[in-house]
């Protein structure tokens, strides 16, 4: 399919009940209490692992919530490409990551760089935040080439204990 314009994405909550049916199995429930149409992607390998860390994540800090993953909906065609968000709420410096994966389905046809456009737009009418930071593995290249062009800066490296080397990427929230 050929992008003829860059396209858009709103986000929508994914609560505790929504990532439970998830982690369940149950896709009728989940998009019941999200209210949009969840694709099969949502019960994959590829992202249930996600769903069990945030539903912890939430238990420890309910105020991670408002913050972290949430479906992403194409505007204006209402369809679910992907979900976002960021790992968590600022931190005591002000720095929230962001995190971000495209249904396969839906890649190559710039929703991922859509979806982090929408969480800087969201990182920049938050008072709190101050920074915003993209960890990637060297050898994604497909995300590597989605932050490009949005102002982040190479800043240095960490070891993920279950993503092995990162990269570090930030820029200011606004």
């Amino acid at each position: 399919m050929l992008q003829t314009s860059t396209p858009a994405v709103r986000f929508v909550r994914l609560p505790p009940p929504a990532l439970e049916a998830l982690l369940a199995g149950d896709l009728p429930a989940a998009r019941t209490v999200c209210g949009v149409q969840l694709s099969d992607w949502f019960l994959s390998d590829d992202v249930t692992w996600l769903w069990r860390m945030r539903l912890d994540q939430i238990a420890l800090d309910p105020r991670a919530a408002d913050w972290i993953v949430r479906a992403a909906v194409s505007v204006p065609d209402e369809v679910v490409v992907g979900a976002a968000g960021f790992h968590g709420p600022p931190d005591d410096d002000g720095m929230v990551e962001i995190g971000y994966s495209t249904d396969p389905d839906h890649r190559r046809r710039g929703h991922a760089r859509a979806m982090v456009a929408e969480l800087l737009r969201w990182a920049a009418a938050e008072p709190a935040v101050v920074t915003v930071r993209a960890s990637i593995s060297p050898e994604n290249h497909a995300s590597l080439a989605t932050i490009a062009g949005f102002g982040f800066a190479h800043v240095g490296e960490q070891w993920d204990d279950e993503d092995g080397r990162e990269l570090l990427y930030e820029r200011p929230a606004r």
